[in-house]
């Protein structure tokens, strides 16, 4: 599958002048819609904990997902075998990263956190090795060395200044986590899918997984089942549950079914590009000769990793 649609973008293919379109259509938004979810995210972390808003966003995002399945007739059912690869998916993916990013974003500018996140594809890599045994190739490698040298150069002043800026630090380590929890969860995912699971199905029971997770974890530390009832929390729930997630996943598989997985991988490397703009924007981020050098840095390694 994935060699014939490869082939489409070669010298003399027939894409078309409509089908070129849509295609960079699809790669702007869901640049776009991905890239602006970090500062609504961080909207959505100052008024309610993380925990919650996550576990809402996601039992949303999981009965969507799973309405679309039942909608386009794709069987929603997992066998026994595949749940608890599905779970732990769910619980990485759709629960702790994006709880730890929530965090992040209350410590460090939205960019910032988008930037660090960025670096999963690297984790993934090592996740791969760890969880499935699948060989790390020289390029992958280097890869990894480049994208954990940038995170040292964007991160470090902060950690020698922990005395200084303990808040900050704090971003940066729940930012890493988010990395290597989302790294994590995608290597499963990889798993999953070659099992033969619909994506869909997979994002579906995996997010109502993620749901319960942040449900539980909202319990264990004690906090208010309560979300503030206003229009401005609740647009941004459903902007993160409906367009940042449903809408924008579909568009990123269709991506995937256009170009291939290693092209469309390519919009995960400029997301935190969208994201530091508008943080810098609406934020006051101010980017600086280390930030650039660092952040380019992460972005170099994601490409040779993705390219490996």
């Amino acid at each position: 599958m994935t060699h014939r649609v490869e082939a489409k973008l070669l010298p003399g293919s027939h894409l078309g002048h409509e089908g070129c379109v849509m295609t960079a259509t699809l790669f702007l938004a869901t640049v776009l819609f991905w890239g602006s979810g970090a500062i609504v995210t961080s909207l959505q972390a100052s008024a309610s904990a993380p925990e919650l808003s996550v576990a809402i966003r996601m039992f949303l995002v999981g009965l969507g997902m799973l309405g679309f399945s039942i909608a386009t007739r794709k069987p929603i059912t997992i066998a026994r075998s595949d749940r608890l690869w599905v779970m732990m998916q769910g619980i990485l993916f759709f629960g702790l990263a994006f709880i730890a990013f929530y965090k992040a974003t209350k410590g460090i500018p939205s960019g910032i956190a988008a930037l660090v996140l960025s670096s999963s594809s690297l984790f993934a890599a090592i996740a791969s090795r760890l969880l499935l045994n699948l060989r790390i190739s020289r390029r992958t490698t280097i890869g990894i060395v480049f994208g954990l040298l940038g995170l040292g150069i964007v991160a470090a002043p902060q950690i020698f200044a922990l005395h200084l800026n303990p808040q900050t630090v704090t971003g940066f380590v729940w930012a890493g986590i988010a990395a290597m929890a989302t790294g994590a969860g995608t290597a499963i995912a990889a798993r999953n899918q070659r099992r033969g699971l619909p994506i869909p199905v997979l994002m579906g029971w995996g997010a109502l997984c993620g749901s319960g997770f942040g449900f539980v974890w909202a319990v264990v530390v004690g906090t208010s089942l309560t979300i503030p009832v206003t229009v401005g929390y609740l647009a941004q729930l459903a902007y993160l549950a409906i367009v940042a997630s449903c809408v924008t996943f579909l568009m990123y598989f269709t991506l995937i079914e256009k170009v291939g997985p290693a092209r469309a991988a390519y919009a995960l490397t400029v997301v935190p590009i969208v994201a530091i703009t508008i943080s810098v924007l609406f934020e006051g981020l101010h980017v600086d000769t280390r930030l650039a050098f660092g952040g380019a840095t992460i972005l170099l390694g994601n490409i040779l990793v993705l390219n490996a």
